[in-house]
């Protein structure tokens, strides 16, 4: 067998193969043995018919595919892997040829991985700016586990605090029309804490038990239902009843309910100022890892193949419109009203910049040697056990399930090592 290595444009690369006669023919009778097993041949047992009654009965072509599908991947996989190549899509057979010496000729071609080009990695410097907990963020936390151990009082004799909590029927219009699940009977709704549209929650202060009144306020610009987006709507409101929240003292006793290995105050701050250090320090690995990828994203060469780009915008359309269609929403309306261009040039723009970063990740992984063991994979089962609130063998059976989740917890695995990499090698300026 000979294969004949061609490299075109765009990263393709067609491989010129040619099968010597004697193995094309061995892999011929071998084909029809094969077949002959597969079908019944009228007046033969099955597996008895003989060669030249089968190729009569199915047709020549159809043993000669046989023959393709029974050594066409033990080829290709040979070939590339004879010579490194980083294939990204899967060989597709561009003609075949059956000689009558019985040779056979195969072309067939794919694409590669884009040579990725990168600058120095290791003696980067970046500047950001800074994050760091308010001078009074251990006080604010220590209310915050307070409030999880709060009472509900029952107000009648005064009107509602942007501190209380409220329980309301409401319902809501735009243009007249009712705001599907927009809305509630009986809801309770924290003013202080609220996750409303802005200007609900403080319209509702100042009222008391009873009160039956409307309020108006606009939905953002980036609302997630389109319908919706930027519309000015009005909120029928009844209070129903008013709570105020009583917290207990910031004390050793708080401190044993919020953990019972504390025993005292001290043990509780202490405990939450390591917490606020450990999300200070994630946040600013956070903006250090962003400025990283950006300057990579601008400073690494790579020539992108249009196939490569265009197979990503599907994915991410796929995405959009799944994600629009779990919120209720309509893509074809959204898309007629962005407009078909701005949306596809959208889509390019990250798609480019998602495969240029899963490019660089690989790349880099490859040059330092970054691989994944099965304690990442088990430590990334168990997180997300942990946050599904289910058991790791429920997550087990879902990647079995589904082989694509298994790639995508390995890819962010590679992502976060590499990330932690450039992070440790990378020197951090803050912003003055």
């Amino acid at each position: 067998m000979t294969v004949t290595i061609e490299k075109l444009e765009n990263n393709e690369v067609k491989l010129n193969i040619e099968v010597e006669s004697a193995v094309s023919a061995f892999e011929y009778e071998k084909a029809c043995k094969r077949l002959a097993k597969r079908v019944n041949v009228p007046g033969f047992r099955q597996g008895k018919a003989p060669k030249n009654i089968l190729e009569k009965y199915v047709g020549i072509a159809a043993l000669q595919k046989e023959v393709l599908e029974s050594i066409l991947p033990t080829i290709l996989e040979t070939a590339i892997e004879e010579n490194n190549f980083d294939v990204i899509t899967s060989p597709s057979v561009e003609s075949y040829e059956f000689a009558d010496d019985k040779s056979l000729k195969v072309v067939a071609r794919f694409e590669l991985k884009p040579e990725v080009n990168l600058p120095d990695y290791k003696n980067m410097v970046v500047e950001i700016e800074e994050f760091k907990q308010k001078e009074n963020a251990v006080d604010e936390e220590l209310r915050r586990i307070a409030e999880r151990f709060s009472e509900l009082k029952d107000i009648t004799d005064r009107k509602s605090l942007n501190t209380d909590l409220v329980n309301i029927d409401f319902s809501g219009y735009v243009d007249g029309e009712e705001i599907k699940g927009g809305s509630a009977k009986n809801y309770v709704l924290d003013l202080g804490n609220s996750n409303f549209i802005d200007g609900f929650a403080q319209q509702l202060v100042g009222h008391s038990t009873g009160d039956e009144f409307k309020i108006k306020v606009a939905f953002p610009e980036n609302y997630h239902d389109e319908k919706l987006k930027g519309k000015d709507a009005e909120f029928n409101i009844k209070i129903n009843a008013i709570k105020e929240r009583i917290l207990p003292e910031i004390n050793d006793d708080l401190a044993k309910r919020a953990n019972p290995k504390f025993t005292t105050l001290e043990e509780l701050k202490k405990d939450v100022q390591e917490y606020l250090d450990n999300a200070s320090k994630a946040e600013n690995e956070r903006r250090t890892s962003i400025k990283i990828f950006e300057n990579l994203l601008d400073k690494t060469d790579i020539k992108i193949q249009n196939n490569m780009i265009n197979r990503e915008i599907q994915a991410l359309m796929g995405e959009f419109k799944h994600r629009i269609s779990m919120q209720g929403g309509n893509f074809d309306e959204i898309l007629e009203k962005e407009g078909h261009q701005k949306m596809y040039d959208r889509m390019k723009e990250e798609a480019v910049k998602r495969i240029k970063t899963s490019l660089i990740v690989g790349k880099i992984a490859q040059e330092e040697k970054i691989t994944i063991t099965n304690d990442d994979i088990q430590g990334r089962i168990a997180g997300l056990a942990n946050m599904y609130r289910t058991s790791t063998a429920d997550i087990v059976g879902e990647i079995q399930k589904n082989p694509n989740l298994l790639n995508s917890i390995n890819q962010q695995i590679i992502i976060d090592k590499v990330t932690k990499y450039l992070i440790d090698k990378t020197k951090v300026n803050y912003k003055k």
